[in-house]
């Protein structure tokens, strides 16, 4: 590769700040939030024009659609950014308005309703952009958008501060405590922290998703019934969700491929999301397209244009072997590829496979996560009440100080990231970053020498199940 030569500049210094969080997802917002809550300043960053995440950039509003009737609940700023958006009119109940008695009595009997109402309801990926806009507001918390952070500020081996790039020009934020809450570890990546990244031909898919509007939704849901999908159609199970119920869609693209409109080595098969009384449906998580590496952005570009193309194959499917799609228009295409996996920090403790599929505890907990593994052709949901904890360790990366990394970054093993991607686990490794930061401030210690109990005794207060 041909380099060239940068001349060295002053760079200014835009904001100093106790704590500054980067990355606005629900890890970031959880820890944000979380560090506000308990007393210090805060900042968050984030690259797009509004925070959410994978929420908002790609549509993924079933943040609990792993809830069952027999689940334990995590607690804390993730099932609080649940009822605040119910409470704000940004949910939606996705089986609630369901008049199926057949397939009402199936989801009844599956735990996916309870007294005629859904476990949980899909969040309004839209609306959710206000609804984050006005928790960060109310907590007091320093917003930036349209910012890249591209370098990190280093006094040899702790974190000082970073660099970023923006419409303004290249400028630096100073902090005592920095929460990478990027995804792909970026600032870990730029302070030298150790991390694993699988060959991109290992890496889980990349999606493009999409909506639909000019649905007969009740010819869909009658089709949807009569041809039932399982947890099993797709993958390995515990065996107590083989018969299981999901959104899992094949056949219109199956029969597109073999009338020849889709080609042989394109593979679209769809999750759907929620439907509304208008005829739309939110959320097709059906563009799912391998052999991509997150961090390399001739990669990334290849994949949203790819994916788009696959979205109008996907659209042309469901118009032609789906009913109720025969009048059906794309309403929506996500704003940002959808990314499982990139960088892992190496942590204090990688947590394992064997953790998270055994109910693993830990003397130093920061919440817990029911047992949720989706990820690498598993599929295990938390329909019998069993979890495991979240050790602080994963969040701490080696040989950087006041560093954590929270979110789907955090160290662990190939299945185990297929339980702590999950936005359930984000909110609960955000929340816990964000409380520890701030009680190492408080105790002027570094994060990795936090007092882990003191940081429980927060957590708890704020509503986080620890044991």
């Amino acid at each position: 590769m041909r380099m060239i030569d940068e001349p060295s500049k002053k760079i200014p210094i835009i904001a100093e700040t106790e704590i500054l969080v980067v990355g606005g997802g629900p890890a970031g917002i959880s820890a944000a939030l979380s560090a506000a809550r308990a007393g210090v300043e805060v900042m968050i960053v984030e690259r797009y024009g509004c925070f959410g995440g994978v929420i908002t950039q790609t549509m993924i509003g079933t943040i609990s659609w792993y809830r069952y009737a027999q689940t334990i609940e995590s607690g804390g700023i993730g099932l609080e950014l649940e009822e605040r958006s119910k409470s704000m009119d940004a949910s939606i109940d996705i089986f609630g308005k369901i008049k199926n008695k057949e397939l009402t009595d199936v989801l009844e009997q599956e735990g996916l309703m309870v007294e005629g109402k859904a476990t949980y309801e899909v969040l309004d990926t839209e609306m959710f952009k206000h609804v984050v806009d006005e928790m960060i507001q109310e907590a007091g918390i320093k917003p930036l958008l349209h910012c890249t952070v591209v370098q990190a500020i280093m006094d040899e081996d702790v974190i000082k501060g970073v660099i970023i790039e923006s419409k303004s020009g290249r400028q630096a934020i100073l902090a005592k405590r920095i929460i990478d809450a990027t995804g792909d570890a970026d600032v870990a990546h730029h302070a030298g922290a150790p991390f694993n990244k699988s060959p991109k031909n290992e890496l889980m898919e990349v999606t493009v998703n999409f909506g639909c509007s000019g649905v007969n939704i009740g010819k869909f849901l009658m089709y949807v019934y009569l041809n039932r999908s399982k947890f099993g159609d797709w993958g390995e199970t515990s065996g107590k969700e083989e018969d299981f119920f999901t959104t899992y869609l094949t056949e219109p693209f199956k029969k597109a491929q073999e009338a020849g409109e889709i080609p042989n080595d394109v593979t679209i098969e769809s999750y759907w999301g929620c439907y509304t009384d208008a005829g739309e449906i939110n959320s097709f998580n059906g563009i799912h397209m391998n052999n991509i590496d997150p961090t390399d952005v001739w990669d990334l570009t290849k994949a949203e244009i790819e994916g788009r193309k696959r979205v109008m194959m996907a659209i042309n499917a469901l118009k032609k072997y789906t009913p109720g799609f025969k009048k059906a228009r794309l309403r929506t295409i996500g704003a940002s590829l959808g990314t499982r996996e990139s960088r892992k920090i190496i942590g204090q403790y990688n947590i394992t496979e064997d953790d998270v599929r055994n109910e693993a505890r830990f003397e130093d907990t920061i919440g817990i996560c029911p047992e949720f593994i989706d990820g690498h052709g598993v599929c295990i949901m938390p329909t019998t009440g069993r979890y495991f904890h979240v050790p602080y360790g994963i969040i701490v990366p080696q040989k950087v100080e006041n560093l954590l990394v929270v979110g789907r970054a955090v160290a662990g093993d190939k299945i185990s990231h297929a339980a702590t991607r999950q936005m359930v686990c984000c909110t609960v490794t955000g929340q816990g970053a964000g409380v520890a930061a701030a009680v190492s401030i408080k105790d002027d210690l570094t994060c990795r020498l936090v007092n882990i109990s003191k940081v429980q005794n927060i957590l708890k207060k704020q509503g986080v199940r620890i044991e």
